[in-house]
């Protein structure tokens, strides 16, 4: 007699392609951390390239954020940071530990070789920890999408989404930071010199209309301008009209309504 093996309703794992797991790590480059930290450590400088937008939490080291916690605070407190004065802030930090002791900020200062590049090292680290954040944020909204809740609905659902990722794209905007009175005073005749150039003296996007152009020289980047006033007064027609105008000259224009 013939030996038949009994039929399996078993899928393995093993040669089913259509069942390959894959294991994916978390967006992170622990090498440019170190890079931009041995930058600071090396010159305290490099901390002015990156301090208006990096933080310690976007470090996806612990022992990396810790350093550059107390780094950046030596600096703010006009003191220097290297490995000698921040040898005491670590003694007993279990992170740092981790990664080779105090000895670990010898060999990040050690192992530099240029600060140049301490801005688009920040950059980087920054947009990882960026994507860290949306693959949580995505990672929440499919469990709560998946969970049931007679008190929430699926409306408040998507407006708590909105707003995470609102909060999460204006994390650690660059600020502008300050200009000597020099570039600014070169900055206001240039701008006046294209005015006297351009019929209208518009230098901005013109609202198309001529009153509140000869008023503003028309709209410019960074304006936050707020149209005031009572109730089905047109404030809303006056904003539709001036974006119709500059959409109609060519210009990207992007409306909200609350």
């Amino acid at each position: 007699m013939e030996n038949t093996a009994p039929d399996s309703n078993v899928a393995t794992l093993r040669n089913n392609a259509s069942s390959e797991l894959l294991f994916r790590t978390a967006p992170q480059n622990t090498e440019i951390e170190a890079a931009l930290l041995g930058a600071i450590l090396t010159n305290n400088r490099a901390h002015e390239q990156v301090t208006e937008f990096l933080r310690p939490e976007h470090f996806y080291e612990p022992a990396h954020q810790n350093i550059f916690a107390a780094a950046a605070k030596l600096i703010e407190m006009g003191q220097q940071a290297s490995p000698t004065t921040l040898r005491h802030f670590f003694e007993q930090d279990d992170s740092l530990v981790a990664v080779g002791g105090a000895q670990y900020l010898m060999e990040l200062a050690t192992s530099v070789f240029s600060t140049i590049n301490a801005a688009e090292y920040g950059q980087t680290i920054r947009d990882l920890y960026l994507r860290r954040e949306l693959i949580t944020l995505g990672e929440n909204v499919v469990n709560d999408g998946y969970r049931l809740d007679i008190e929430i609905s699926a409306i408040d659902q998507i407006e708590a989404t909105e707003q995470s990722l609102y909060d999460l794209a204006t994390t650690g905007e660059t600020e502008r930071g300050y200009i000597s009175l020099v570039d600014a005073a070169k900055s206001a005749v240039e701008m006046a010199e294209q005015a006297l150039r351009r019929e209208g003296q518009v230098v901005g996007v013109s609202t198309g209309l001529k009153d509140i152009d000869r008023l503003l020289g028309g709209l410019h980047p960074s304006d936050l301008l707020i149209i005031a006033g009572r109730p089905s007064m047109g404030k809303t027609a006056l904003a539709t009209n001036i974006a119709f105008n500059a959409a109609k000259a060519g210009n990207t224009v992007l409306f909200f309504s609350l």
